[in-house]
């Protein structure tokens, strides 16, 4: 990601030189758009490093959910920053026209932050597809992935392919029209865009925030795992919520066999405990509420 940073920072500054030098409103559009996403990884790395710390006495559940409110803060900036500044530049330029240069250096940038785009959503995209079962689409896989560095990465790649497309037709059409208002419209599309990417990335960087549950083949599997335990008799509720990207807290309500000893039901839950985690390496934080324990503790008091 570092070197992603590195890119996105030479890009945004190559934009803004161009912009400055060929007036395109539509370049200085995508150059807020690049300078937007060098600001969201720096804030993205900067919620990873915080996410990483271990529990302490105030969170005793560790710190995960960080990195659900950087995200959050990078949709705020892309709506902010990048989306807002690009549609104010395209509505002041449509209020006030103005010839662009020569645009033979738009294309030369246009076309390298391209490739730099494409080569970085191809990893993200493979990174998404990997992580999930198969059998979905790309959209449901964005939208039931846990881990906003990755579903983050590949909306901005996403943004940022289509942004730089957006930009090319304008200025082209700009130039073959001898139009100057076809180069502020597209910056307000380029605006538009940014605004839909940041109101998805809020909707689902809020959701994990606020405590989004597991994926339902992560409940049920295990599920499966307590219903075939000897010492159980039926299974209740299974409540779980995200942590971080790869941990959960899983609540279940078991009743066990009448006939089982105080030992034997701490047995078995020591043995349900080891073989979810066995199965389901996210799950770290497992809570068991077991009906029979609890009455036979009350009918003993």
């Amino acid at each position: 990601m570092y070197a992603a940073v590195a890119a996105n920072l030479g890009i945004s500054i190559s934009k803004f030189l161009v912009a400055s030098f060929t007036g395109s409103s539509a370049m200085l559009a995508e150059a807020f758009h690049s300078t937007a996403d060098t600001g969201n990884e720096l804030l993205l790395l900067l919620g990873m490093k915080r996410s990483a710390r271990p529990p302490d006495e105030l969170h005793p559940f560790g710190h995960g959910k960080a990195l659900y409110f950087y995200s959050l803060l990078v949709a705020v900036y892309i709506f902010g920053f990048g989306g807002g500044l690009a549609i104010y530049q395209g509505v002041a330029r449509l209020r006030h026209p103005q010839p662009s240069g020569p645009p033979t250096w738009n294309y030369v940038v246009l076309a390298i932050a391209t490739a730099f785009d494409l080569y970085s959503w191809r990893i993200s995209y493979r990174e998404l597809m990997r992580r999930k079962p198969s059998g979905r689409s790309t959209w449901q896989k964005i939208l039931a992935s846990k881990d906003p560095t990755v579903f983050t990465v590949f909306l901005e790649d996403s943004a940022g392919i289509a942004g730089t497309l957006i930009a090319f037709l304008g200025i082209l059409a700009g130039q073959l029209l001898h139009n100057p208002y076809c180069d502020p419209v597209a910056s307000i599309v380029i605006g538009i865009l940014l605004a839909g990417v940041a109101v998805l990335l809020g909707r689902e960087s809020g959701a994990l925030l606020l405590g989004e549950s597991a994926d339902k083949a992560l409940v049920r599997r295990s599920r499966k795992i307590i219903a075939e335990d000897p010492a159980v008799e039926e299974v209740g509720s299974l409540l779980t919520m995200h942590l971080g990207p790869d941990q959960v807290l899983l609540n279940a309500e078991i009743k066990f066999r009448e006939k089982l000893t105080v030992r034997e039901l701490e047995a078995a839950i020591d043995r349900l405990e080891s073989r979810i985690r066995q199965h389901e390496a996210s799950v770290q934080r497992i809570f068991i509420e077991a009906d029979s324990l609890r009455s036979r503790r009350r009918s003993a008091a």
